[in-house]
């Protein structure tokens, strides 16, 4: 391992939290038409605390955009953040289901996973998913 190595997980993991929580906006405003911070508290098992903590973060960033008793939208970016992290998602679940992983298991797996592959294996794993596996 390396030390480009190791700033890269905790580069990976200053973005998670902003990944989880502009598809749980996306997906809330999807099936409700609006995402209240409400939603993520349920969604996320925390606290209203910790998730205007959270939006905060978003909005300073610039991937959400709200105001006080209001609900929570996703900007541009924000959008664009939701959409690639969904599909590296589905990339990472279909890879671990062609292993042979239990749906449950690449459901909980995928989770986690997808915030930390690299684009080059991410691209492997999709070719994978589409392609089957290279011949030796």
């Amino acid at each position: 391992m390396t030390a480009n190595s190791h700033q890269r997980t905790r580069d990976d993991h200053a973005s998670e939290t902003a990944e989880d929580y502009v598809e749980a906006i996306a997906d809330a405003i999807a099936k409700n038409g609006v995402c209240r911070s409400v939603d993520l508290v349920n969604f996320f098992s925390v606290t209203h605390a910790t998730v205007n903590r959270t939006v905060a973060r978003l909005q300073r960033d610039g991937y959400v955009t709200t105001a006080a008793y209001q609900p929570i939208e996703l900007t541009e970016a924000g959008r664009r953040l939701a959409t690639q992290s969904r599909r590296r998602h589905a990339v990472v679940y279909a890879f671990l289901r062609a292993m042979g992983v239990s749906e449950s298991s690449a459901a909980a797996d995928s989770e986690g996973i997808e915030h930390h592959v690299s684009d080059e294996t991410l691209a492997m794993m999709k070719r994978v998913v589409e392609k089957g596996w290279p011949q030796a």
